[in-house]
């Protein structure tokens, strides 16, 4: 799966195929977590953490955020949204 950003060493992808609501995988350091995008508060929400440190995630949804609207376009765009 190419990834739709990468913040640092961390791969952040969109599945095909995925469910609603608009969410992100982000996967690195033999950590994976899903984090959903929240086009209306303009934030991201942890959904599963699996190993990030907490100082990782804060760092992780900072950048998220800060590419919340390609990521959004992203996701829409691979589940025929528009």
């Amino acid at each position: 799966m190419p990834p739709v950003l990468w913040i640092g060493a961390l791969r952040v992808a969109v599945y095909p195929n995925d469910h609603r609501p608009p969410h992100v995988h982000v996967i690195g350091h033999a950590c994976e977590a899903v984090i959903i995008l929240d086009r209306v508060t303009g934030t991201v929400v942890l959904r599963e953490n699996y190993g990030f440190a907490t100082r990782e995630l804060a760092r992780i949804a900072r950048a998220l955020v800060a590419n919340l609207a390609a990521l959004l376009s992203a996701w829409e765009s691979k589940h025929g949204i528009r």
